[in-house]
């Protein structure tokens, strides 16, 4: 293996980490209303997990309210069912054509836990990262033993590594002061 394509595995590993982090990073719940909460909502449709935006239109009109209207009205009773279901810990509203949940604000401990939290997550992402790095630095290693690579070439490498893991470590840590500062608002 060359040592480009060696560096584009471990490119395209990181670049799943900080994608994973902040597709997680969307599923926390920060005292404001947003669709991207339901996200993972599953309902089952016809006895079929189906995705909650797949059979409703979800909106946040207000900064602490989410309005769903269920495209097929016979279906509110199952969407209803998977959001109580759901870890999200919101009761939904309806009246019989939409759904409302109302989101409320965090207390302060609460955003200290989520903010902990997202900085845990962010740990995890980084640890990734590094770990791509190392495996691409052990190709470059063996590489360099069965005579595919120069030692100039695989040294040359590894410093190209060592600068894309900076570069996706500095994306992680402004994914998670984005998170934080938006956690801490009030």
């Amino acid at each position: 293996m060359s040592a480009e394509e060696i560096a584009l595995e471990a490119e395209e590993a990181m670049e799943k980490a900080v994608n994973y982090l902040r597709s997680e990073f969307r599923l926390i719940r920060t005292g404001r209303a947003s669709p991207a909460l339901l996200d993972t909502i599953r309902v089952l449709y016809y006895d079929t997990p189906t995705a909650l935006k797949e059979l409703a239109a979800v909106a946040a009109p207000e900064p602490n309210l989410l309005v769903i209207k269920p495209f097929d009205p016979a279906v509110i009773k199952d969407i209803e069912k998977a959001i109580l279901a759901s870890p999200l810990g919101l009761t939904p509203n309806s009246d019989g054509r939409v759904i409302r949940l109302v989101v409320p604000p965090l207390s302060g401990e609460r955003r200290q836990q989520l903010a902990n939290q997202v900085k845990q997550m962010a740990e995890q992402a980084r640890v990734h990262v590094r770990n791509a790095r190392r495996d691409a630095n052990k190709a470059l290693d063996q590489a360099q033993k069965d005579k595919l690579l120069t030692e100039d070439q695989r040294d040359a490498a590894k410093e190209e590594m060592d600068k894309l893991t900076k570069q996706y470590i500095a994306q992680v840590d402004e994914v998670l002061k984005t998170k934080t500062d938006e956690i801490m608002a009030v």
